[in-house]
């Protein structure tokens, strides 16, 4: 157990004597406020406003390295979608009490970091739209996971029309990541049939090589 003294002055004798206080305490009694659920959720809402913001900056280069048109319709639509969750989520701060404010978060940077170099990898190659879906339904889970812990936080905490907002940006979040896995089984197909398309040309001019 931690004792912190402070030094003060006995008026009888002029001696500087040592007064101990227990678990960090301090003269005045006060104690810092143990954090709850209401400070989860703040931290939560903080970080998928720093989310929402930096995954608007990488929808862009995503849209324009599609080759399909459907999936570059469906991540316009999403990046419509994420700029009105931006002020949804701003709304969510007013209702309690607080300023809009993002807290860096190191797991949406991480993912976005590893899309950006997936996508220069296999940007250009046939498999390019499946590695872009590849990447953008990993951003599409961890806001379905942190999306859902909020709106049951928010329900706890009694925030019934922040829990109602958070609701409806969940939807949208699980609405873009089925789309994202009916197309991805497309492309794959496609990506597919292009690679044993082009192993077969290579195994046919293997074949004219050896007879010759």
């Amino acid at each position: 157990m931690k004792n912190d003294t402070k030094k003060t002055t006995n008026k009888a004798s002029g001696r500087k004597v040592g007064i101990s206080y227990r678990n960090g305490g301090s003269s005045t009694g006060k104690k810092a406020k143990e954090k709850d659920l209401s400070d989860l959720f703040l931290h939560a809402l903080k970080d998928m406003y720093y989310a929402e913001k930096k995954i608007l900056k990488s929808l862009p280069k995503m849209i324009k390295a599609a080759s399909a048109e459907e999936l570059a319709e469906a991540l316009q639509q999403h990046q419509q979608e994420t700029e009105q969750q931006v002020a949804n989520l701003e709304q969510v701060f007013s209702l309690v009490d607080k300023a809009p404010k993002g807290e860096k978060c190191d797991a949406i940077d991480g993912i976005l970091e590893e899309a950006d170099g997936i996508l220069k990898d296999f940007g250009k190659t046939k498999a390019g739209d499946a590695a872009i879906i590849f990447s953008a339904q990993a951003v599409e889970h961890y806001e379905i996971t942190r999306y859902g812990s909020m709106h049951a936080f928010a329900k706890v905490l009694g925030y019934e029309e922040a829990a109602d907002i958070i609701a409806e940006i969940l939807a949208q979040e699980k609405h873009a990541d089925e789309t994202l896995s009916d197309m991805a089984e497309a492309r794959i197909d496609y990506a597919a049939a292009e690679y044993d398309e082009a192993a077969g040309d290579v195994e046919e001019g293997e074949m004219h090589e050896g007879v010759r």
